[in-house]
């Protein structure tokens, strides 16, 4: 019986992939806003707690922190049990989590249960993503991944102001938590109903048409998550991810309106809307840009891309946020722009480690760049800039962290340059590989998969 040798360039489309792609939005705009939720209403937190700025820096970190060894925990158990099931529970019982912080009364309290809440929803994050390159190919991925956090954010754009609403009334920050519980909740429970696992590496040309039995299943030992760390590109990407300071505009950014511009809490949680509509625009428009960029300059335009989102967006955030004005609206022109950069990161970055990455460690490869690198990202900017900010200012611990530090982070992704091509070529070759000797064992046993 003879062997299939030429490489497969093309796949068959993943059943239910647009429906496992919109049910993913919305539980990660729910999630994620829950995850925010804390941040958009802490100025009237801490003014029925008697908190400031360094225990919001303390809340966010810990909860980080939290979420670095939980997010290869749930992926982990998601390679044991299914990806369904981790994707169902981590919605499940950060809402639980999410209403029961709507009844603390004091701030230990409210910091144990939005850290608990933080480690349960972080696990859906690196599953979810691992779940959606399973289905869309590879030149797809920018597009798929514009949709999922597109429209995330739209909705989030639009939940963040409406948590504003709640900080007028009387213990409104306490209704805002168990209204976002109870949404992350009814989430969960829509993606038990609705969304199918296509299987590890089903969207891959090179194994597609494989069983699933033939594909190999996800591996998540010490050995195989030490062994991402010698391809390159991903090292590259991680230090990339630790430099990325403009994680620090969502969790301060609200607060430094309100602290060092004088704009009340729901008026400063306007900004949200053109960030998030900005976000949205970035997203989108980055996708549909990445596939022509694709095409022109393949392999080397990813890496152009991403230089330019880290330059802009230091540039958008010097201008925004060290400059005074009176006027809430000159500061959302600003947030819309510093949005629309950041919004050109995930139809990217997210593409740029799949494409080097085997699909059997692709849960694990995005769990320690959402969960652990990001997180600790988060918690080191979030807990240092809550110190800082009570010596140099909210716009000083700007003016270094959103604009020298992203200036920095451009430079240290040019390296992709030289490693990011030649990965790309050694995946394919392994991907190959395996396909040959799946194709082989099928022509000893004459048996079709």
């Amino acid at each position: 019986m003879s062997v299939e040798t030429t490489p497969r360039t093309s796949s068959a489309p993943v059943p239910h992939r647009w429906r496992n792609l919109f049910t993913l939005t919305g539980s990660t705009a729910i999630d994620s806003t829950e995850q925010s939720a804390i941040s958009t209403i802490f100025p009237t937190i801490a003014s029925a707690l008697g908190l400031n700025s360094g225990h919001l820096g303390i809340m966010t970190a810990a909860g980080k922190i939290a979420s670095a060894p939980a997010g290869p925990a749930w992926t982990w158990l998601a390679a044991r049990t299914s990806r369904k099931f981790v994707l169902v529970t981590t919605s499940l019982a950060g809402g639980a989590f999410g209403v029961a912080a709507g009844f603390s009364h004091e701030f230990w309290m409210l910091l144990v249960l939005n850290t608990l809440m933080a480690a349960s929803l972080v696990g859906g994050s690196p599953v979810a993503n691992a779940f959606i390159m399973d289905c869309f190919e590879d030149r797809r991925r920018g597009q798929a991944m514009s949709v999922l956090y597109g429209f995330a954010a739209a909705i989030g754009s639009f939940t963040g102001p409406l948590l504003g609403l709640f900080t007028q009334l009387d213990d409104g920050w306490r209704i805002g938590l168990f209204t976002m519980g109870v949404i992350a909740i009814t989430a969960g429970l829509a993606q038990w109903v609705l969304i199918r696992d296509p299987g590890i590496g089903a969207s891959e040309p090179e194994l597609g048409d494989l069983d699933q039995t033939k594909r190999g299943a996800e591996r998540a030992d010490l050995t195989s998550i030490l062994s991402l760390f010698r391809v390159p590109t991903f090292s590259i990407m991680m230090v990339s991810r630790m430099l990325s300071g403009h994680l620090l505009i969502t969790v301060f950014g609200v607060t430094f309106l309100v602290d060092e511009r004088g704009f009340d809490n729901a008026t400063a949680s306007l900004v949200l809307v053109p960030f998030g509509l900005g976000y949205l625009a970035g997203i989108f428009g980055g996708g549909a840009l990445l596939a022509r960029l694709d095409d022109v300059l393949p392999h080397r335009g990813r890496v152009w891309y991403i230089q330019a989102a880290q330059v802009l967006f230091a540039v958008a955030a010097l201008i925004g946020t060290q400059s005074e004005a009176t006027s809430i609206w000159y500061y959302a022109t600003f947030w819309a722009l510093m949005g629309a950069c950041q919004g050109m990161n995930p139809p990217v970055n997210r593409p740029i480690i799949s494409s080097v990455i085997s699909p059997h460690q692709r849960g694990q490869a995005m769990a320690i760049f959402i969960t652990v690198f990001e997180t600790l990202a988060w918690a080191a900017f979030s807990l240092g800039a809550g110190q800082l900010a009570e010596v140099l200012s909210i716009e000083g611990v700007f003016f270094w962290v959103l604009g020298v530090l992203m200036i920095v982070n451009a430079l240290v992704l040019g390296l992709l340059h030289r490693t990011y091509p030649r990965d790309c070529v050694r995946m394919v070759g392994l991907l190959n590989a395996q396909r040959d000797r799946a194709m082989q064992r099928r022509a000893n046993t004459g048996v079709d998969d």
